[in-house]
């Protein structure tokens, strides 16, 4: 086994966030395409996830997360991206030491689990007290692994705000996957160098040895 590690991200990393951003436009009684319209606005003009609802008006969303806890579910097999299992299994089999952090409540951990991973750390952010992008989530996230060197971690999401950014500024290796709203729409910094950019955790295997060789341009993976 490897010294390196492989820090996975939860939402459009592993899991389609689709059928839950499909709940809230519901509880919200707001056309699903019309919600994930004005998602797609926020994100374009530099905001975060909750200005979404200050989109469409809406003061009480957080008052309405147990109607959406009880539509949602949690996270089921359908909800993971096809190649989530594939690529964790992989990246096992090629000695890399895989950890599962992410911003998400802490009931998410065991459903994970049920869904059959199993890497040697898992946390959410409620469990860790700490939330992306604070600087603390990341030194929390280190923590966690046993403080190995920073740079010997790489930590793979899909948001430039919350992954990529703060996680270069910890001098960890960023892994950016360009999929899922965020993914798509958001660019980096001109100055920003993720030392990997993939459109997949299938091209992230096939690469995975790329983040410790340098820092390829961010037209890789497109």
């Amino acid at each position: 086994m490897t010294d390196r590690w492989v820090i996975l991200d939860v939402g459009e990393t592993l899991i389609d966030e689709t059928r839950v951003w499909s709940a809230w436009a519901d509880a919200l009684g707001i056309p699903r395409l019309t919600f994930m319209a004005g998602l797609g606005a926020v994100i374009a003009r530099g905001g975060n996830h909750p200005e979404v609802f200050a989109f469409f008006g809406s003061t009480d969303w957080q008052e309405r997360r147990p109607q959406l806890e009880a539509a949602y579910g949690g996270f089921t097999a359908d909800d993971l991206y096809p190649d989530a299992h594939p690529a964790f299994d992989r990246l096992r089999e090629l000695g890399y030491r895989i950890a599962i952090l992410a911003n998400q409540p802490a009931k998410r951990t065991a459903e994970l689990r049920a869904l059959g991973f199993d890497p040697e750390v898992m946390a959410m952010s409620e469990e860790m007290a700490a939330v992306k992008p604070a600087p603390a989530f990341f030194a929390r996230s280190l923590e966690l692994l046993g403080s190995p060197p920073p740079a010997s971690v790489a930590y793979v999401g899909d948001r430039v705000d919350n992954d990529v950014l703060p996680s270069i500024a910890a001098g960890l290796r960023a892994v950016w996957i360009r999929r899922g709203p965020w993914g798509i729409i958001q660019e980096l910094p001109p100055d920003a160098r993720p030392a990997l950019v993939v459109d997949s955790l299938s091209e992230l295997v096939d690469r995975i040895d790329e983040a410790w060789a340098g820092l390829p341009s961010v037209e890789q993976g497109r």
